[in-house]
């Protein structure tokens, strides 16, 4: 059986991990381990030992960066854990940061939470059981959270060799 590692953290103003638990068991039969941590620079570490101590397939690293420009910094060398993560263990860690400032007040602030992690969440089970369909939405202007912005037309009447 699949499994899938949580990791999430206390400073979120929002549980992230229980929506994506809660999309993840709605969608598919998998193992689930949860990891939280303080603040979002622990979210490397965490998803490390999901995929390596718990033996997780994948991990969806949950974050929710504060407004100011130190909160920027700090998502920024989170991010950058990830992505070495990602390479010293050879598995997907998909990254769900919501940033304060993506929305204007709180109702906004949760909606986009819960939407951006249950979407990423439904992206987890497509990398693990079917990832053809991901191959297939190719260009397609995905956007988790917020409305998809669509495909660009090709260019050049179609011809490429301009």
């Amino acid at each position: 059986m699949k499994r899938i590692g949580i990791a999430d953290t206390t400073f979120a103003r929002f549980d992230m991990g229980n929506v994506a638990i809660r999309t993840l068991k709605k969608e598919t039969s998998v193992e689930i381990a949860r990891y939280t941590v303080p603040g979002i620079k622990d979210l490397p570490v965490a998803a490390k030992k999901l995929l390596e101590e718990k033996h997780c397939d994948i991990v969806l690293a949950l974050g929710m960066p504060g407004p100011d420009e130190k909160d920027k910094m700090c998502a920024h060398e989170a991010s950058s854990g990830l992505i070495l993560t990602q390479l010293m263990t050879n598995k997907h860690i998909i990254e769900v940061f919501v940033h304060e400032d993506e929305a204007q007040d709180g109702k906004s602030l949760s909606w986009l939470a819960e939407r951006r992690t249950e979407e990423h969440a439904l992206n987890v089970i497509s990398l693990l059981f079917d990832p053809e369909s991901l191959t297939q939405k190719a260009g397609t202007g995905q956007r988790q959270g917020f409305k998809d912005v669509g495909a660009l037309e090709l260019g050049f009447g179609g011809n490429l060799e301009h």
